[in-house]
């Protein structure tokens, strides 16, 4: 095993799949700048820097999708997703489906998401939820370098096209790695959630930075000899239902945690997963505690205020199994309530 950071962790992904199959491309802004390396032994064909011009990028990786390439498109920062929605979610995600399976669309756009780095609202965006609405794509956000390594491996490789979030907070952070290149030990299946950590008492459901605060969280209510269940989903879509329901029919209490606005976002479809096929088994309401519905602040105070803490979560785990008040369901709820 080798000590990674996340973004380091991609980069070997990148080269593996390169080197592994010769359709694999990668464009974007700035990515034969900041990839010589790749420039060097793949050539200037299959690592291109364009333009500042999303709709174009994402255009061109769906037509090339389309002749039998498989581009990795890098956007930089989620919310320019915006100006490319038109190819990847009018046309990647659908074409597969009008052409009756004739075409394959195996594209992997990449994008920076979540806060950390203070860099304002027209920057930090978690809009994940938007493209899991999108019918034939599918959406990614792991938490560690391994799954970075692993899910960008098997998005490269899958049929369809690929969101592939990362968390700027977690770029850095660094975990171990495999070495090697057995592709059937390092690849991460897509639609396969991670226990970080088991318990019998609660469910932490949750996915990217927030599996940290989880963890934490689960920490701390140890102290209190309270078991909760750790749930990291890696994979926003497809969804692995049963990896959520197994937990939730073993605990009977689930709180979801995410950093995105909590209005029809992913802790949404959790508790509705949880409502109609694990009703039987709750024993509490089912808690989300997410990000607000405004936009994100550029003041690092403010930034941090509308992300969900583990002290939130622990507040909401006690409330659970020893009633209490209502639950907020969003960080900025739960920091006006503790005033």
């Amino acid at each position: 095993m080798t000590q990674m950071t996340a973004e380091q962790a991609m980069h070997l992904a990148l080269r593996e799949e390169m080197q592994r199959d010769p359709r694999v491309l990668l464009l974007g802004e700035g990515v034969a700048t900041k990839n010589n390396d790749l420039v060097r032994d793949f050539g200037s064909e299959r690592v291109r820097n364009t333009p500042l011009a999303e709709a174009i990028i994402a255009g061109t990786a769906a037509g090339a999708a389309a002749s039998g390439l498989r581009p990795v498109i890098d956007l930089l920062f989620a919310p320019f997703l915006t100006y490319a929605m038109d190819a990847l979610v009018n046309s990647a995600g659908k074409l597969r489906f009008m052409s009756g399976g004739q075409f394959e669309f195996p594209l992997v756009a990449l994008a920076m998401t979540g806060s950390g780095w203070n860099v304002g609202a027209q920057h930090n965006h978690n809009l994940e939820a938007m493209f899991v609405h999108a019918p034939g794509l599918r959406v990614v956000m792991p938490s560690e370098p391994a799954d970075f390594r692993g899910l960008l491996k098997a998005a490269i490789r899958d049929p369809n096209p690929v969101l592939f979030f990362a968390d700027m907070a977690l770029l850095y952070q660094t975990g171990e790695v495999a070495e090697g290149t057995d592709d059937g030990d390092h690849l991460v299946p897509l639609g396969k959630a991670a226990v970080r950590r088991p318990g019998t008492d609660v469910t932490l459901v949750s996915y990217a930075k927030t599996v940290a605060v989880c963890l934490e969280a689960a920490e701390q209510l140890a102290r209190q000899r309270i078991a909760a269940e750790v749930i990291d989903l890696r994979s926003l879509k497809p969804l692995d239902e049963q990896a959520v329901l197994k937990s939730v029919r073993k605990t009977g209490r689930l709180i979801v945690v995410h950093e995105a606005s909590g209005l029809c976002g992913i802790a949404a479809e959790i508790a509705a997963l949880a409502a109609t096929r694990a009703f039987d088994a709750l024993r509490a309401p089912v808690v989300r505690l997410t990000g607000p519905d405004a936009p994100a602040a550029s003041s690092a105070v403010l930034e941090q205020a509308a992300v969900p803490r583990a002290e939130a979560v622990v507040r909401a785990a006690v409330d659970l199994l020893r009633g209490g008040r209502q639950t907020p369901v969003s960080a900025v709820e739960e920091g006006l309530l503790a005033l």
